[in-house]
């Protein structure tokens, strides 16, 4: 996984940088002289799992190069309400540029984290993973895998091409699950792991014939879980059991219990409650 600061990422903070900026910040540019300075801290007003201070960061230092900043608190780190994140300080009109960007992302990385974490404490002693998945917002999957990480969970595959995953529509246009199978197999580096969506007993049988590395085991209950991963136990090379589909903060720990390895969110990344964060600025002639 690609961690989420240093310059890697310049060219994609450069681009919401512009989408806000635009021909200039009207109001700032207007309103606040060129030799004023600013010192502040970045609060949380709300609790919330530490993650993406170093996105901050790097977003207020390509307008600002020399900010001047010190983390208050670290990735993974618990903060509560009225907590200080970090404290920065530099020429306020890019300071005051820069913020909603800085902060829209270190908001939402924050959230996912704290998602992920409830989910992760749900199922602590089970031995069961929380994973991601690729239901990230388009642009954002690197700061949302990041998030996931600093919240306690696992990343799955970061896209296309890194992990074959055969699905509902690969199975029907493939021929079935022994063909998807075959066909990838033929084509898959030796180290790559081959995943098979199943939603009845009879696809989780081929799968497990055709030598599947993980089986996915979707929109099911856990008793149906619980089923199909006592078979799936039993063959010749036991799969890695995942399960996914609707899965709630209520319910995972059922899905844990009755037999996953892993289980896989979707709302960690598509459905993102935010945390409430504020820069709060004083300012100081230069």
């Amino acid at each position: 996984m690609t961690a989420a600061s240093g310059e890697a990422l310049d060219p994609t903070l450069r681009e919401l940088l512009a989408e806000d900026v635009g021909a200039g910040d009207v109001t700032t540019e207007w309103t606040v002289p060129e030799n004023v300075r600013a010192s502040g801290r970045l609060i949380s007003r709300s609790p919330c799992v530490v993650s993406g201070l170093p996105v901050a960061r790097r977003t207020f230092t390509l307008l600002e190069p020399r900010l001047e900043w010190w983390d208050e608190a670290s990735a993974g780190s618990t903060a509560a309400a009225g907590d200080a994140l970090a404290k920065l300080a530099g020429r306020a009109r890019p300071l005051l540029t820069a913020e909603r960007v800085a902060l829209n992302l270190l908001q939402r990385m924050c959230g996912i984290a704290t998602a992920t974490r409830r989910y992760v404490e749900a199922v602590r002693g089970t031995g069961c993973q929380i994973f991601d998945t690729r239901k990230t917002a388009p642009g954002l999957r690197v700061f949302d895998r990041q998030a996931v990480a600093d919240g306690g969970g696992s990343n799955h595959r970061a896209g296309l091409f890194d992990q074959v995953l055969v699905k509902d529509n690969h199975r029907r246009l493939a021929g079935g699950v022994a063909a998807a199978v075959r066909a990838a197999r033929r084509r898959a580096p030796e180290a790559m792991a081959i995943e098979v969506e199943v939603e009845t007993e009879e696809e989780l049988r081929e799968a497990l014939a055709s030598g599947a590395d993980i089986v996915l085991i979707d929109n099911q209950t856990p008793d149906t879980v619980r089923r199909w991963s006592a078979i799936a136990r039993q063959a010749r090379r036991p799969p890695r059991i995942e399960a996914s589909g609707n899965v709630t903060l209520e319910s995972v720990r059922a899905y844990a219990e009755a037999g996953a390895d892993r289980v896989s969110v979707g709302s960690l990344t598509h459905s993102v409650a935010a945390a409430d964060i504020a820069l709060e600025l004083a300012f100081e002639s230069a």
